[in-house]
């Protein structure tokens, strides 16, 4: 509710309130597509999720430069990985091993039903590089809290946010397309859309490429607010000398 209010500030109590129902409505989604991962297939994936700007994909294919996919936890970011490996490859997936080891064995075994291949966030730079070297694809979640230490500052829905630079570094080092993409759930048509966003061009600055990655997040969070991860301390890292905005 406090991520709430520091994002929209012009929403009343009740507004907020139905947008943190659906950010929870949103999570038994993911969980109820993640418990049928192992009845997933090619033939019956299109009733799950359908692609939306697969195009920008296949270009940065032909390219052969890699691509990053720069996405986050919003929708459903374990389904929109495991659909792209049933209908088009596998890809590589950069994660953090939960806290809890028997939880962390069965999500690790979900995740790669699809051929996907796992790189671990604490060594992920070389396994990272060797991928695009190879021109595969790589999706990273960039939305969540970085340490001041590993951390540039970017507005992020008008409130400075610590961000990673990292992704922005290794884009303009390989040459690799930056593509944002998100699985987000229409109603409409109660399946998702695997949607692909026209490719990033990254400057070689770390701080300015990061704020236009976090710009077009932002952007996609106020079409669908109910469909991100609000219960996450975004705003945790403070600039020095600035106090929480937790307390």
């Amino acid at each position: 509710m406090r991520n709430l209010e520091l994002a929209y500030p012009e929403k009343s109590e009740a507004e907020r309130r139905a947008v943190a129902d659906q950010v929870f409505e949103s999570i038994a989604r993911l969980l109820y597509a993640f418990a049928r991962f192992p009845e997933m297939n090619h033939e019956n994936i299109s009733q799950w999720i359908r692609y939306e700007g697969l195009e920008h994909f296949l270009e940065a294919k032909q390219a052969g430069h890699g691509i990053l996919f720069a996405t986050a936890h919003m929708g459903n970011w374990e389904l929109s990985a495991m659909a792209h490996g049933l209908m088009r490859e596998p890809m590589n997936v950069v994660i953090r091993p939960l806290d809890n080891p028997s939880i962390d064995k069965l999500v690790e075994a979900r995740r790669q039903l699809s051929g996907n291949r796992l790189i671990g966030k604490w060594d992920s730079a070389r396994a990272i590089l060797r991928a695009l070297q190879q021109n595969e694809a790589v999706g990273i979640l960039i939305d969540q809290n970085t340490s001041l230490d590993e951390g540039v500052f970017v507005d992020f829905f008008g409130t400075a946010a610590c961000a990673n630079p990292g992704f922005a570094k290794i884009a303009h080092r390989t040459g690799a397309a930056v593509i944002p993409g998100f699985a987000l759930w229409l109603e409409d048509e109660q399946r998702y859309v695997l949607r692909f966003y026209p490719v990033v061009e990254m400057t070689g600055d770390p701080r300015h490429d990061t704020q236009k990655l976090h710009t077009i997040l932002e952007s996609v969070i106020r079409e669908y607010p109910g469909q991100w991860l609000w219960i996450h301390r975004r705003w945790k890292t403070r600039p020095p000398g600035e106090k929480s905005i937790y307390n």
